[in-house]
């Protein structure tokens, strides 16, 4: 069996990149879970199926990280030698940080559901933008640095969405 402290893509036995198929993802993570699932060991006592908690506990983490492309390419970064540390560091490009104002005045002064389904609209198309960007620089480029940005940009673009969100769900 692979070690509990193999990596995501490794214990997965998928492609270490960004670009992920999710239904072998999922297909994948069924297929782990009734390998270590805890009522399999009920047989070999408790030691066994705490150890089969720990690995079904593991396969879960995984499958959170790999399926959801944000916490993919933050790990992904991370293991190629470039963490995000989106904490302290917090530089963006001066266009970004337009568009980022932009937005927000729109999400401020747009009080229809029309206008917040248009502007919901604009920021998934900018959020398939920067995903193919972080497949490019990580699975083509090879440049876990550069990605590091965009991974800063995705997560501003994913908290965002949320608030446009929140604010069209008070509307309806």
């Amino acid at each position: 069996m692979i070690s509990l402290q193999a990596n995501d893509f490794e214990l997965f036995d998928v492609p270490v990149q960004f670009e992920q198929d999710r239904a072998q993802l999922d297909t994948r993570w069924k297929t782990l879970q009734r390998e270590a699932h805890p009522d399999r060991f009920a047989a070999e006592g408790a030691a066994a199926q705490r150890v089969a908690m720990q690995w079904s506990v593991r396969i879960n983490e995984a499958y959170q990280r790999l399926k959801d492309p944000l916490k993919r390419a933050a790990y992904l970064c991370e293991l190629l030698g470039a963490p995000v540390q989106a904490e302290n560091n917090t530089a963006m490009p001066a266009s970004f940080l337009m568009q980022q104002m932009e937005w927000r005045e729109s999400l401020d002064d747009t009080d229809s559901a029309q206008g917040l389904e248009a502007l919901a609209d604009l920021v998934t198309d900018e959020q398939r933008r920067v995903q193919q960007e972080l497949a490019h620089l990580l699975d083509e480029a090879k440049d876990p640095a550069q990605a590091v940005g965009q991974v800063r940009a995705l997560m501003f673009i994913e908290r965002f969405t949320q608030e446009v969100n929140a604010k069209l769900d008070r509307l309806t």
